[in-house]
């Protein structure tokens, strides 16, 4: 039997590193459940990526057909287009954010995934609620080191870029 999962997600950052979080609702025969963190230092990519990871990473079962609106062109273009598929074979060469990408591949081998673009604040109920809490997250909460961005962002001087 093949669980239908319904999640939403959306990430937000003030500033472009700033501290960010995300926000996520997983929904499934009348279930629904939801998820917030926020982050130090992060990025509005960043954070709508691991808002997609932490949906799927939540599921309890593996092969869910799984359908997941995000406002996130970055996420669902790189997918959809196949453009993070090239990525992988290329070892994510100069590309941004390997660490979410490798453990985004790993989560999304084990469903079956299809994603919706949705757009941002036009009044998708879920969504404007994966917002605010993805803002709540990094301005009410604790917030915790996003280790990939310090990771992959400071150069040979410790300077971000």
């Amino acid at each position: 039997m093949s669980h239908k999962i319904t999640i939403y997600t959306d990430g937000a950052s003030s500033g472009n590193p700033g501290p960010g979080g995300y926000g996520v609702v997983l929904k499934s025969a009348g279930h629904r459940k939801e998820l917030s963190r926020g982050f130090k230092l992060t990025t509005n990519n960043r954070m709508e990526l691991l808002a997609v990871i932490a949906g799927l990473e939540a599921l309890k079962f593996n092969n869910c057909d799984v359908t997941i609106y995000t406002d996130s062109k970055y996420v669902v273009e790189a997918v959809e287009k196949g453009w993070l598929f090239e990525w992988e074979k290329r070892g994510f060469k100069k590309k941004k954010n390997p660490d979410l990408w490798k453990r985004f591949l790993d989560i999304y081998r084990k469903h079956k995934v299809k994603f919706i673009w949705i757009k941002g604040h036009n009044n998708n109920i879920e969504n404007e609620l994966c917002d605010r809490m993805a803002v709540m997250a990094y301005r009410e909460g604790k917030l915790h080191a996003d280790a990939g961005y310090d990771q992959n962002n400071i150069d040979i001087f410790g300077r971000q870029d």
